[in-house]
């Protein structure tokens, strides 16, 4: 029986953010140290993009479909001790949904109560998305529309308002004048709490951010005081759907980057054209035998992102899976999913064998606990 404490993880931050490239590199990190890693994906919904791109890279990985961590925190407990008997892991690394925030007083403070003596809870780090945080801290200034309501903003305040410390995500892709701006604006709303740049594709920063984690004095504990009304209003806002196709060209073979970059920017152009949806995430993934390709768009204003390069063809039945998160109508919102998976796959003479699509907009939360100290 292991006997020391599996080190627990959680990496917030909002849709897009990243977070599921920066779990990857850490997941890769600790393996390097010798260490054994289960990580633990979470959404709204089954057939997460990010579940999918995290085993084929050969991790241990559990999901917790259908609701946050807070409301099924049962669930979550119960996928941390179904890693193997044999391999119990030395670290959790824990993905909670993007839309997702209070989660010290509901997940991380019960789980340090209830089950201290199994997990050694690390601090919380929450990573910002720029793309979106250039607008909604500087709507908090009173300086321009965000495209969200302020429901949704409060949300995303909210994550930031709550870290033990912060990471400035997608540093690869930001000017230094940048990084200071995001710097500044993240002092104004958490005063004194540690800001790390950090980019998981280069690996800068992500050595800082393990120092982080593995060092038990950064921890604070922040509690929020929080409104579960304007909270639920800001997730009902977001249009949620995930769909999965099967497709094949036969004996033709497939380029799995084109497919994924090309339904994904069929759909951001849908939303973006329709004058209705401000996206939060648009994540496609294309799996053909043992590989894969993943491509993202993560806001209405940016291009297309390419989080994992198959670099190759395959033949074959290949699996296609689409997460949308966007503030509009979920009915409208898989129209452009179904219609994007569609049009694109005619253009290559692709055949689409089968289609299932789940759309909704979250309910209210309703944590299994919310502890104070």
């Amino acid at each position: 029986m292991k006997k020391e404490k599996i080190k627990f993880v959680l990496v917030g931050g909002f849709l897009g953010a990243g977070k599921t490239t920066l779990v990857g590199e850490l997941a890769k990190r600790y393996s390097a140290q010798g260490k054994r890693v289960g990580i633990i994906t979470n959404d709204q919904t089954e057939n997460l993009v990010d579940t999918q791109n995290l085993r084929s890279q050969g991790f241990e990985v559990g999901e917790v479909s259908g609701a946050c961590f807070c409301c099924s925190f049962d669930d979550l407990v119960a996928t941390a001790e179904e890693f193997s008997a044999d391999q119990i892991p030395d670290v959790v690394l824990a993905e909670p949904v993007g839309s997702c925030t209070d989660l010290v007083a509901t997940v991380i403070l019960p789980l340090q109560q209830l089950l201290g003596e199994r997990f050694d809870l690390a601090p919380f780090g929450v990573l910002l998305k720029p793309s979106h945080g250039k607008r909604i801290l500087a709507d908090a200034a009173g300086e321009r529309k965000s495209g969200f309501s302020p429901q949704a903003e409060y949300i995303f305040r909210k994550q930031l308002e709550e870290a033990d410390y912060l990471m400035i995500g997608r540093l690869d892709q930001l000017e230094d004048g940048e990084v200071a701006e995001l710097r500044e604006r993240l002092q104004a709303i958490a005063e004194d709490v540690p800001v790390i740049p950090v980019s998981p594709k280069s690996g800068e920063g992500v050595d800082l951010v393990m120092a982080r984690i593995d060092h038990p004095s950064t921890t604070s504990r922040r509690l929020l005081d929080i409104d579960y009304d304007t909270y639920a209003e800001g997730e009902a806002e977001l249009g949620w759907v995930n769909l999965t196709a099967t497709v094949t060209a036969g004996d033709e073979p497939i380029d799995l980057d084109w497919l994924t970059q090309s339904v994904v920017d069929r759909c951001a152009n849908a939303v973006i054209e329709a004058e209705e949806g401000q996206i939060a995430h648009l994540k496609v993934s294309a799996l053909g035998g043992d590989t894969q390709s993943v491509a993202n768009v993560v806001s209405n204003d940016s291009g297309v992102d390419v989080g994992l390069a198959a670099g190759r063809e395959v033949t074959g039945n290949v699996q296609l899976i689409v997460n949308a998160r966007v503030a509009m109508d979920p009915d409208n919102l898989e129209f452009a999913c179904r219609d994007a998976v569609a049009f694109v796959c005619n253009q290559r003479g692709l055949e689409v064998k089968s289609v299932t699509a789940h759309s909704l907009r979250p309910g209210r939360p309703t944590p299994t606990h919310r502890m104070v100290r």
